[in-house]
């Protein structure tokens, strides 16, 4: 498989397999119409054994099923828009716009062009090879793809890479992440007469800034906080009676994160011993490693993304901690990295656009990456 000789047979093909992607709707938990589209896209080119698997990834084992390890490289299909309907794509000035097109629609097309590729020309593996387009990387998919994708392959896993964003930057480490509903419920009653009574949305509020109070590690790790929606209430002259927020920690430390879950539960109780009625359900939680990550496999895996990325693009790329697919393997001590295969901006945003000509060099770093695992011709 002659990289370059692959790259240039694939440039219109890339673009015109993008434009149809991109047309089939696939919020997180609704990826159906994309996974039936993906599986049947493969097994026309050649991939035997493609299935979909209870959690909509589209998985295809390439001498896999009886390998002692494998390698996963997984592209997510979701996206973060809940639209059901296509999303209007334009093309101007070598760009190409579309809610999605770069997280994650741009990967997934050039890792499916990738395993074309391999379908056709059927290379020896020194280990068995694992192609995934995965479900529910966005948002509250809870990262349900990878979990199952891991639950399957994990005990086998000698890396995984994920093929997400762009391809400026690696996400070489794991930001963790803990998200809530908080509800609260008072008595309320009219806004002049019942005076006095709790008020749901001020009493809220006030486990807002109790969380906002929270004492940030100092150790060089990361920890943030948010308060992202806010509910509650049914008039201006009514006492609010219920309310209710959504909440998130994140950290790239365990330790810190663990140390975040257990101010959040303090707190709560804290209101809770007040008499306030106060209800919380954990809708998403993203684990993560330790911020130091001394694996030398890991090191190995993120010198060979970067070395990549600069061969084809001429540009080291940078590093940084992130919230993707790779959590899960990271958590379990899996060498795991993302990387983008195009060049673009504007992600989760409805003006996200891609560099057109980006996809050239995104799918020649797929091929670097995959084909390294390719045994040699043997005359």
């Amino acid at each position: 498989m002659n990289p370059e000789q692959v790259i240039a047979q694939n440039e219109t093909a890339a673009v015109e397999l993008l434009r149809t992607l991109c047309a089939i709707p696939a919020p997180s938990h609704r990826e159906e119409r994309r996974a039936e589209f993906c599986k049947n896209w493969f097994e026309a080119h050649g991939a035997e054994g493609v299935f979909i698997d209870e959690a909509l990834n589209v998985i295809w084992p390439y001498h896999a099923e009886n390998a002692e390890k494998v390698h996963v490289f997984m592209a997510h299909t979701d996206t973060v828009f809940p639209d059901m309907e296509p999303m209007p794509m334009v093309e101007s000035d070598g760009k190409m716009y579309c809610p999605g097109v770069g997280d994650d629609t741009a990967n997934v097309v050039l890792l499916m062009l990738t395993a074309a590729q391999i379908a056709q020309t059927k290379p020896e593996t020194a280990d068995g090879i694992v192609i995934a387009l995965n479900s529910c990387e966005e948002g509250l998919g809870n990262l349900k793809g990878c979990r199952a994708l891991m639950a399957r392959y994990g005990d086998r896993a000698a890396d995984v890479i994920s093929f997400d964003g762009y391809m400026e930057g690696v996400c070489s480490a794991a930001v963790g992440s803990l998200r809530w509903k908080v509800t609260v419920r008072t008595a309320g009653g009219h806004s002049y007469a019942a005076f006095g009574n709790p008020n749901a949305i001020e009493r809220l509020g006030a486990i807002v800034q109790a969380l906002y109070a929270c004492k940030l590690p100092e150790d060089g790790s990361r920890t943030t906080f948010n308060v992202g929606v806010m509910e509650g209430g049914t008039s201006v002259n009514t006492i609010a009676q219920e309310a209710h927020m959504l909440f998130e920690f994140r950290s790239d430390d365990l330790d810190s994160l663990l140390a975040a879950k257990a101010f959040f539960e303090e707190t709560i109780t804290a209101f809770r011993e007040t008499g306030l009625c106060v209800e919380t359900e954990l809708l998403g939680e993203r684990p993560c490693g330790k911020k130091e990550n001394n694996d030398p496999r890991q090191a190995a895996l993120l010198a060979r993304l970067a070395d990549s990325v600069e061969n084809r693009t001429g540009k080291a790329p940078g590093f940084h901690a992130g919230s993707t697919d790779c959590n899960i393997p990271l958590s379990m001590g899996i060498p795991a990295a993302a990387v983008g295969l195009c060049s673009g901006g504007g992600a989760h945003t409805r003006e996200e656009w891609i560099e057109t000509n980006s996809l050239k060099a995104g799918l020649g770093i797929a091929m670097d990456l995959i084909s390294a695992h390719f045994l040699p011709k043997t005359e």
